[in-house]
């Protein structure tokens, strides 16, 4: 988003903090209402950041073919009702995962998550490369969604037919592309150390290089 919420003041800690709590809650949930109310939860806090349901059902695209998969199974296995239930669960946790990624510098999440991290030095890994890896998931998935977004606004002035199935194939070209991009951005300045990690709001993100 181009303009900053109250979502996007707080800090990246205190986000992920929320996000891992509640997947923690919404997990255990198998009653339909229950999973219902979180979902109404999270639909509300994409309202108070101005985006309106279209605009949250136009993010739940790039996940249509999953869903329409796993609903096939459950209808199949005779388990519908537990279906909507497990479907429900994850489009919720799916969505609260991108509003975070939607208002989170990639940077903060990083600098937020590297104290939890650090443990795994002891082993070998080295902690930015693993806070770098889940930031770069996190944060690409609305980068995503906004090239997808991009396809399916050209295709409807082009033509009266629904997309579907038709935009797989460019999506994935520019999704790739996108990726060789930021490899290669992230190579030419030194891989995760190249990355400039502060705790405060003015994370500048790469580190300038000389």
């Amino acid at each position: 988003m181009a303009r900053s919420t109250w979502l996007h003041r707080c800090r990246a800690g205190h986000k992920l903090l929320a996000l891992f709590a509640f997947s923690l809650i919404l997990l255990p949930l198998t009653g339909l209402l229950p999973v219902a109310a979180a979902a109404l939860g999270v639909s509300a806090l994409y309202y108070s950041i101005g985006l309106g349901w279209r605009r949250q059902l136009a993010l739940l695209v790039p996940v249509l073919p999953l869903i329409a998969a796993l609903a096939l199974l459950h209808l199949l296995s005779g388990s519908l009702l537990a279906g909507m239930v497990v479907l429900l669960r994850l489009l919720t946790l799916f969505m609260l995962a991108n509003l975070v990624s939607m208002t989170t510098r990639m940077t903060d999440m990083m600098a937020a998550m590297m104290p939890a991290l650090r443990p795994f030095a002891l082993i070998g890994v080295p902690p930015r490369q693993i806070a770098l890896a889940v930031a770069l998931m996190l944060r690409f998935v609305p980068v995503f969604m906004a090239i997808l977004d991009g396809l399916s606004e050209a295709w409807r002035a082009r033509s009266a037919q629904r997309p579907r199935w038709r935009l797989m194939a460019p999506f994935l070209l520019q999704a790739l592309a996108t990726a060789d991009s930021v490899a290669e951005a992230l190579q030419a300045r030194g891989g995760s150390a190249g990355v400039a990690l502060n705790n405060d709001d003015r994370s500048p993100g790469f580190a300038k290089s000389g």
